[in-house]
């Protein structure tokens, strides 16, 4: 046999193996895809309340000696609300000069005095106290609050609802599509989730931001509902 009969009869022979290979290759899998939404609502069970001392004097040690005093009167008047000292932290402590424009002289300015800035978060865990602690802040010298969060500790059964009613969400979807497409719904094949609420654990916050006067009776404070929202992506094989 001369070797261009060997050649032609090995490049058949690679063909066929080719074909065969192809042949018992199993076809891609068929799917859908969709996104499922879900949302499970409940009442908070606590709040952080961020509260602000400002003080004013004509030097730094003037104006920091006084706010330490409205601080520790804003401590004890909310270890009087039944607050724990671990529940109380502070979130931020500045010191600023006040200038002052010489209208005398061009581009020239004077410092009037330092100014001192400390915000103390707080945790109420008795969410029917909220009210309370604020007058309370207020009253013993806090002249801003920055922010009242409302929270729930433990999300679990919050997420637990919401992924439930994705996961049927997205199998509503599913069964749909493959409806108006002629073919049948089959095993789930991949699934990845999502949560909101803007971390991990969803947690939405109810803000308020106001300045505070003479607070002799406690605010109206109403918490509301928070949400948790979750999507679930789910793949579907089809037949």
């Amino acid at each position: 046999m001369s070797m261009r009969t060997l050649g032609l009869t090995a490049m058949i022979a690679v063909g066929l193996c080719g074909v065969a290979a192809a042949q018992s290759a199993p076809a891609a899998a068929r799917s859908i895809s969709v996104t499922g939404q879900g949302e499970a609502s409940g009442p908070p069970d606590r709040a952080q309340i961020s509260a602000g001392v400002q003080t004013l004097a004509t030097t730094v040690a003037e104006a920091s000696q006084e706010n330490q005093a409205i601080v520790e009167a804003i401590m004890r008047a909310l270890a009087q609300q039944g607050i724990d000292k671990k529940d109380m932290q502070t979130a931020n402590y500045s010191i600023w000069p006040e200038q002052q424009h010489d209208p005398q002289q061009a581009n020239q300015v004077r410092i009037t005095g330092y100014r001192v800035s400390n915000v103390v978060n707080v945790i109420v865990k008795d969410i029917n106290k909220v009210g309370e602690v604020l007058a309370a802040v207020a009253n013993a010298g806090a002249n801003s609050i920055h922010g009242v969060n409302f929270m729930v500790e433990d999300t679990a059964a919050l997420e637990q609802s919401a992924r439930a009613a994705a996961m049927a969400d997205a199998r509503t979807r599913a069964e749909e599509l493959a409806k108006l497409a002629g073919v049948t719904l089959g095993e789930v094949l991949t699934i990845s989730m999502s949560s909101g609420g803007g971390y991990p654990m969803p947690m939405m916050a109810a803000r308020e931001s106001y300045m505070m006067a003479d607070m002799a009776a406690a605010p109206g404070i109403s918490p509301g509902q928070l949400d948790v929202n979750v999507q679930v992506y789910v793949t579907f094989a089809i037949h």
